[in-house]
């Protein structure tokens, strides 16, 4: 990787406990995860669409219920 490249992506450190370290190490063992770091901001990204297409999700319900209520003449 470039300097410049290296630069652009910036880490930071997060701690978890260390048997958890352990346990997550021999799970991905010959899976497509070269560390643990790698595994972890897999799964981090994952949930964290997740919880975002969740939140989208109630803002889409709630406006069809005020639209309901609108039509209803409640609102």
């Amino acid at each position: 990787m470039a300097s410049s490249e290296k630069e652009k992506r910036k880490y930071t450190t997060i701690t978890i406990p260390a048997p958890l370290f352990e346990s997550i190490k021999k799970s991905i063992k010959d899976t497509g995860f070269s560390s643990v770091s790698d595994y972890a901001t897999y799964i981090l990204r994952e949930t964290t669409a997740e919880l975002n297409s969740k939140k989208g999700g109630k803002k889409s319900e709630d406006s069809t219920i005020v639209k309901k209520l609108r039509a209803l003449g409640y609102m």
